[in-house]
């Protein structure tokens, strides 16, 4: 144990998971409300907070990144009823304020600034979504951080909030009724008061909130009490004559579809697809006839027709094709469809009938950057108009829009920052996987950066829940890359850059591969003569804190440092915690003795080895984080620690407080986290790797 590790007391709990005992001496850190664990978490701030004060740059970095985060950005405009909407943030502001325009580039008026919602920048709309006509607009508050959102109404005319408020709601945003005379939404119950952050969370339902009524009065559309973890998400096709429920079961991507006509109140719902052997997701309808975006046949994906009127027998309209099909809707009549290609953005437009139009020409290394609700590009289908976001790892943000009568693409807005883009260089290379498999990987540094194997390198990677890592613009990698670093975003298997099968292969049993390939990534890293371990850090968050996790306890000599953010890190009971139930899908079940085999061989926590010298490790969460409770990072920090042996480490443990598992983070914030990032990097990276 180093000088700057905090000694925790320890219990006795034991318990026996299918007949292997397992010692959990830290469970008592899992109160985060107990007096004796505020009295530990102050102890491990005290720490962490003398070694960055000592580190010398931290000063620095932060008016570098103040500087470089200081540009406006704006989100693709949208239009209801003849209004525009967009969020703004006109450089650092805390949380992104939301205009109403009479067109897409006018430059408006404010129509809700969450930064007079609270003093210290902690509470955040994190989506709003404008009733059909344009006269009303629902939109999410979240306090600190936390996924517990209230749902208010707004009048765009007047500005002013209706007396309608929906809590304890989670998991999804709402969909306007054809009148707009209400919304559907999800809700669950409210857990016992004082469990709020930890409580695991039940049966999620889709309610109707009708305009003027008390909350009390809201109708339950759909309700599965048989099925706790089913995860219903609603929307209202473009005609308004259906409710669409997507079904998930946690966070497996295969789903059921359930349709509710509206126009026939109280009548059962039609099954237009039976569920949870392929994913389907409603693109468009033209009456009964739905389009569906679907894995079925297709592991890069596809477009098909269904009938409501025979829902099994779907006709193909858009055939598999290259890249991986990530999103479509109807824009003016058209199919636009969002495509990757080794993990980067195309845009495609098909007819309805599924004949080609054309491609939209989109930059190298870039990406589309969805909304909250994962549409890729904003447009209607009665307008041939539509626009969307550009970023990439050097470009900081762009808005177009793309006339689909004309076809002609036009820059509406560029942001930019305060670097110079020309000193800088971004690009991809491939990285044979130890199996022989393809591994992107983007690298960012300084064009004059000399290839002497001493460069410092930080090395990002996610890999899971399907979720794509595509280009970006991460302001702390540009310092990184400034102060003559390598930033490395690796694209890893279990994610949703090439498809299907790609997730499939680094999931459940076969989770172990992902953490190969991110080692297979630091390997090429050390042989490629930019760097060597030593001088190699890691770095992901909530999935990406596992991947970080798993890598370090395994192979902790590939690595000069590690930063684990909101990580997994006590994979035999992160399911019993809050929405923690539903990344089984991903992880396996632990109440499941072969899969319980499974998490037990790359759980973080319980892989550490005492008298290891683990690279120095950063670990962060916060105290409001309830997706990935604090208690995975308390108890890593901890066994790290305990388990160090003299001259090793540190281990240190920072909490963010009134802050949760990143959505809705301050800009105030978010600098002071980066900065201190950089310079415990800046610091141990410098030093070789060891203190």
């Amino acid at each position: 144990m180093t000088e700057l590790s905090v000694a925790t007391p320890i219990c006795g709990q034991v318990d026996d998971y299918h007949g292997e005992l397992v010692a959990d001496p830290y469970r008592w850190l899992e109160d985060a409300d107990s007096a004796e664990t505020k009295r530990w978490v102050e102890l491990q701030a005290a720490a962490a907070e003398a070694f960055l004060a000592g580190t010398g740059g931290q000063d620095d970095i932060h008016r570098r990144l103040t500087e470089i985060w200081d540009y406006p950005r704006w989100s693709a405009p949208l239009e209801r009823g003849g209004q525009w909407f967009q969020s703004r943030n006109s450089g650092l502001q805390d949380q992104p304020v939301v205009y109403r325009m009479a067109a897409p580039g006018a430059a408006g008026q404010v129509l809700l600034d969450p930064n007079a919602l609270s003093a210290d920048g902690t509470v955040s709309v994190p989506a709003f979504v404008p009733s059909e006509d344009g006269s009303l607009v629902a939109y999410g508050v979240n306090e600190a951080g936390s996924d517990w959102t209230t749902w208010r109404v707004k009048e765009v005319a007047s500005g002013e909030d209706r007396a309608d408020e929906v809590r304890w709601s989670k998991y999804g945003l709402v969909a306007w009724d054809a009148r707009d005379s209400g919304f559907y939404y999800c809700s669950v119950d409210r857990p016992p008061e004082g469990e709020e952050l930890r409580a695991a969370v039940g049966v999620v339902r889709v309610m109707f909130h009708a305009l003027g009524t008390p909350q009390d009065a809201d109708k339950v559309l759909f309700e599965r009490p048989d099925q706790p973890e089913w995860l219903p998400h609603p929307h209202v096709t473009d005609d308004g004559r259906y409710l669409v429920v997507t079904i998930t079961k946690g966070t497996d991507p295969d789903n059921r579809v359930e349709v509710f006509d509206l126009t026939r109140p109280g009548s059962p719902p039609a099954v237009l697809v039976p569920g949870f052997t392929c994913r389907a997701e409603v693109v468009a309808n033209t009456g009964s006839r739905f389009v569906l975006l679907t894995d079925q046949g297709a592991p890069r994906q596809r477009l098909v027709v269904a009938d409501l009127e025979a829902p099994g027998a779907w006709q193909e309209l858009v055939a598999e094709r290259e890249g991986v099909l990530l999103w479509a809707g109807n824009c003016g009549g058209r199919l636009v469809c969002h495509y990757l290609q080794d993990a980067c953005s195309r845009l495609s437009v098909f007819e309805l009938d599924g004949t080609f139009v054309r491609e939209i020409e989109v930059p190298p290394l870039s990406s589309v950057v969805p909304d909250s609700a994962g549409v890729a590009v904003q447009g209607r289908a009665s307008s041939s108009l539509f626009h969307f976001e550009l970023r990439g790892f050097l470009d900081p943000g762009s808005l177009w829009s793309h006339d689909l009568r004309s076809g002609e693409t036009h820059l509406l807005r560029r942001s930019e920052a305060a670097f110079d883009p020309g000193e800088l260089m971004a690009e991809q290379v491939f990285v044979t996987a130890s199996d022989g498999a393809r591994l992107p990987l983007f690298l960012t540094r300084r064009r004059d950066l000399v290839r002497d194997g001493e460069a410092p390198v930080l090395l990002y990677g996610y890999g899971g829940f399907s979720i794509p890592i595509t280009p970006d613009f991460h302001k702390d990698g540009i310092v990184f890359a400034e102060r003559g670093g390598i930033f490395a975003v690796a694209v890893l298997r279990g994610g949703g850059e090439y498809g299907r099968a790609w997730h499939d292969a680094g999931r459940l049993g076969a989770k172990q591969r992902v953490f190969d390939d991110f080692c297979d990534c630091a390997r090429w890293l050390a042989s490629s003569g930019w760097t060597r371990p030593a001088k190699t850090a890691i770095n992901g968050g909530s999935n990406g804190g596992l991947l970080v996790g798993a890598c370090l306890t395994q192979h902790p000599e590939l690595f000069g440092a590690a930063v684990a953010e909101v990580g997994v890190l006590d994979m035999l009971r992160f399911h019993l915690f809050t929405i923690g139930w539903a990344w089984k899908s991903d992880f396996g079940d632990p109440d499941d003795p072969e899969q319980y085999r499974w998490v037990r061989a790359y759980s973080p926590l319980h892989n550490v080895k005492a008298g290891t010298c683990y690279p120095p490790t950063l670990l962060m969460t916060a105290d409001h984080d309830d997706r990935v409770v604090p208690a995975h990072s308390f108890k890593f920090a901890a066994t790290l620690q305990a388990a160090l042996p003299e001259g090793c480490g540190p281990v240190l443990l920072r909490v963010e407080g009134s802050a949760g598992h990143g959505h809705g983070k301050p800009t105030s914030k978010a600098i002071e986290e980066r900065a201190d990032v950089l310079a415990f990097l800046d610091e141990v990276l410098r030093r070789g790797g060891s203190t």
